[in-house]
């Protein structure tokens, strides 16, 4: 029996890059990528889980912010390589750096200029998981 995972055209590495949308704006929040296993682990908890490349790991947005994002929709585009988690921004911040969206760099005249302010320090929303380690 064919699993809709089946139909998404894994990488070499096993995964996908997944583009992360504000369902009710349409803003674009973040981009990062899916394995297998954390897509559907997004889709048994309705919340967006992605492949942490650099930690070898399922990571469940907002395990150490706080910035949790509830999945409402996940899309799949036409070669079937790239995903769009349409989700609910828990906190108003996808961000790192403390901002709504990861893309806040825009080119002008040559150079990247940051076009947003930062909303929270990010020390602020990581404190909480350094105090429990």
């Amino acid at each position: 029996m064919s699993s809709f995972l089946d139909k998404v055209n894994w990488n070499n590495d096993g995964l996908v890059p997944v583009v992360a949308q504000d369902a009710a704006t349409g803003r674009l929040l973040m981009q990062a990528w899916a394995s297998r296993e954390s897509l559907q682990v997004s889709i048994d908890e309705g919340r967006a889980v992605y492949w942490s490349r650099s930690r070898a790991k399922l990571w469940r947005k907002g395990e150490e912010s706080g910035n949790v994002q509830k999945l409402v929709d996940v899309y799949l585009d036409c070669d079937n390589d790239t995903l769009c988690y349409q989700v609910e921004q828990i906190g108003g911040i996808a961000c790192h750096t403390g901002r709504e969206s990861c893309f806040f760099q825009k080119l002008h005249n040559g150079t990247w200029e940051a076009t947003e302010p930062v909303l929270v320090d990010p020390a602020e929303m990581y404190e909480k998981s350094n105090a429990n380690s």
